[in-house]
């Protein structure tokens, strides 16, 4: 096996499930091109805001796309990269893609609404809450977790005083892209330019930051940064849509779609050998199989967190019922791709059945250096300097876009039901502001705290959070009478793996406390907090499973 053959293979798998599943999807469940979408009818200029397809399209991916489906295809590769590579590609076609559309759809026949407020609809106010208070803590541990990455990639500064330059130099980068972002959203509002000159300027704007980051590179240590971070923060997820997100996306997506290209054309190019076994075994280093490597790879086959923007975020800019298959499916499917090519880069690079040394970043970041240098003759500072922009990148849009869903989680949390008057002390803290202040301040004391804590939970709660929202879905499909049996494996499976991984988590807990070796700080949260998230979901699952199963139900329309 090589690595021009993986990517050749899910190139293939991905193109036809896009062509024929994703397809047979929106044609069974129907998609309506001259119907009003929310973005259109409720357009505020803050939230509501309909945008061209490739926009929403670069907002999705570049939020969803995150550190995940790079770092969990590497580290599951110890299994072997037969099992890693084909979770990749069932699980991205079958069950994240169809998740993410399925998120998508359901918001834009809703209103745009969220996957909370869908909830309260099909199942009701308890189920509801319950879910906006998981997606909402669910939100400040990402917020914590990214911004103090983000932080340490833009430190200036190494382990010794030395400098760091392609951190500073990539720090200087984002901070121009939060800047020009905003200009190029205004140009973009008040000029309605071409597709085609929109595209031409954007090129030229991320040329032209390039070569000033470079060139001005910004030391700062890691707390500056982390101020810096949660003050983006704060300004994305109370700007309008339009000024800041949807641009910087847009300008971001030509980095990460220029990096899963520029990985692909070079793993075609260079056809490394894959140097890791097909299977190692169904338990490595006292890890099984399952569930671990479903864990794992995480949202480079599936992730809960996708949902959040599906029906938080990118149904509330769709212009036409149109763009829902490429957005919500499509979008996906780079994502994967994204994780096999890092599965081909990691197997190449281990020599003898043995990974390579270092991070699964850095294992990535060298084999895309490498590319960039000896196939497309760039320098090799320049090529450092671009992934560790990409890095930041990966971790900037998806830290704006879980700040904005988190502050419009605690919102959606606190606001009352459809038909009652909220109270003023609701009114409070539903404001847009007072709302982000908060959760800004729990993610930021949970950063500080060591949220490297209870982080081992972070796979099993994203995929958990993927079950309770794949069942909601079936719910919505069930009760406006559209077939939903596509999504009843999924979701099964994935309630069996989280639950397996957290039952895990317990027992392993209860050991330690046996054996002496139980940390309260460390272990004690772990445990109550995976024994929580458990009785959170079965509390979900009971709200929802009830009305799936609930064959008396009359259905409420289309």
């Amino acid at each position: 096996m090589t690595g021009l053959m993986l990517v050749g293979i899910a190139l293939v798998w991905f193109a036809c499930a896009y062509l024929f599943y994703g397809r047979w999807l929106a044609k069974t469940w129907g998609i309506d091109p001259k119907a009003p979408t929310p973005a259109v009818r409720k357009n505020d200029g803050q939230d509501y805001s309909p945008a061209s397809r490739f926009t929403v399209f670069a907002h999705q991916f570049s939020s969803i796309t995150g550190a995940g489906p790079v770092t969990g295809p590497i580290i599951a590769a110890m299994f072997g990269w037969l099992p890693a590579f084909l979770w990749i590609l069932i699980g991205g076609a079958f069950f994240g893609a169809v998740q993410d559309f399925t998120a998508l759809y359901a918001s834009v026949k809703n209103e745009g609404k969220s996957m909370g407020l869908l909830i309260e609809q099909y199942v009701g106010r308890t189920g509801r809450r319950l879910f906006l208070l998981f997606s909402w803590l669910f939100t400040l541990l990402v917020i914590a977790a990214f911004a103090d990455i983000i932080a340490k990639t833009f430190n200036g500064f190494g382990a010794n005083g030395t400098l760091n330059t392609p951190g500073a130099q990539a720090a200087t980068i984002s901070m121009l892209y939060i800047v020009v972002a905003m200009g190029f959203g205004i140009f973009i509002s008040k000029v309605k330019p071409s597709g085609v000159l929109k595209f031409i300027v954007a090129v030229v704007l991320v040329i032209a930051m390039f070569a000033v980051g470079m060139q001005f590179p910004l030391y700062f240590d890691v707390p500056t940064w982390r101020y810096i971070v949660f003050g983006y923060c704060f300004i994305a997820a109370v700007l309008p849509m339009w000024l800041l997100m949807e641009p910087r996306d847009y300008l971001s997506s030509f980095l990460l779609l220029g990096m899963v290209a520029g990985g692909v054309i070079g793993v075609i190019a260079a056809n490394p050998s894959v140097n890791m076994p097909a299977f190692v075994g169904f338990e490595v280093s006292g890890k099984p199989l399952f569930p671990i490597l479903f864990i794992t790879i995480a949202c480079g086959a599936v992730s809960g967190f996708h949902s959040l923007v599906s029906s938080g975020t990118s149904s509330k800019a769709i212009a036409n019922e149109k763009d829902m298959l490429p957005v919500g499916y499509g979008a996906m499917l780079c994502e994967c791709m994204l994780g096999v090519v890092a599965l081909a880069i990691a197997c190449a690079a281990a020599s003898n059945g043995v990974m390579a040394q270092g991070t699964p970043f850095q294992i990535f970041a060298a084999g895309i250096s490498t590319f960039f240098t000896n196939i497309f003759g760039l320098p090799a500072g320049f090529s450092a300097c671009f992934i560790t922009m990409c890095v930041s990148a990966l971790g900037m849009t998806t830290i704006d876009s879980v700040a904005r869903i988190g502050r419009m989680s605690f919102q959606e949390m606190i606001k009352p039901s459809d038909g009652v008057e909220a109270s003023g002390a609701q009114k409070f803290f539903m404001d847009k502001y007072v709302s982000t202040i908060l959760t800004l301040i729990f993610a930021y004391g949970l950063c500080l705290a060591g949220y490297m804590n209870i982080w081992p939970l972070f796979g099993a709660a994203n995929q958990l959070l993927s079950a309770l929202v794949l069942i909601s879905l079936a719910v919505f499909l069930k009760m406006t009478n559209r077939k939903g049996w596509m999504l009843y494996v999924p979701m099964v499976f994935m309630f069996i793996v989280t639950m397996t991984a957290l039952v895990m988590s317990v027992y392993g807990g209860i050991m330690k406390l046996m054996a002496g070796k139980f940390l309260i700080g460390v272990d004690g949260l772990q445990l109550v907090l995976a024994i929580a998230l458990m009785t959170l979901a079965c509390l979900v699952v009971k709200h929802c499973g009830k009305e799936l199963l609930d064959k008396g139900q009359a259905a409420l329309g289309k």
